[in-house]
């Protein structure tokens, strides 16, 4: 066991030194100034974008526009919410396995376009 003082004199010598990437006269903005930080929100920054001007060729928030997906889109069972892998002919509602099959055969027609306008999908007509 090292004695107390040779402890003492050790950790003295590393807490004069402090690495090379810190600054010892650092001190946060927040300590310093007694302003709060406003944060600003998406609504506030695109807003902000559209009152300045830019020039035109300038890339802003708003206008970087995505290219299309190369995945196609998943699809969901209308009933269940589980991946669908098939889709009911007569009431184009989609489906993932025989017993909601049997059960959107029983549904009503109201009940079927219901589902659809949830989906967005253009109403059946029959």
């Amino acid at each position: 066991m090292v004695p107390y003082s040779e402890n003492a004199s050790n950790t003295d010598d590393k807490s004069n030194s402090h690495p090379p990437f810190r600054n010892p006269n650092f001190e946060h903005r927040s300590i310093v100034s007694s302003k709060k930080k406003v944060w600003r929100g998406l609504k506030q920054i695109v807003a902000l974008e559209r009152a300045a001007t830019w020039p035109p060729d300038a890339v802003l928030y708003s206008s970087i526009d995505a290219p299309p997906p190369f995945k196609p889109a998943k699809r969901y069972s209308d009933i269940s919410g589980l991946p669908a892998l098939y889709t009911d002919p007569m009431t184009k509602l989609r489906y993932a396995n025989a017993e909601e099959f049997a059960r959107i055969r029983k549904l009503p027609m109201d009940i079927v376009s219901g589902l659809l306008e949830l989906r967005k999908a253009s109403s059946i007509v029959g």
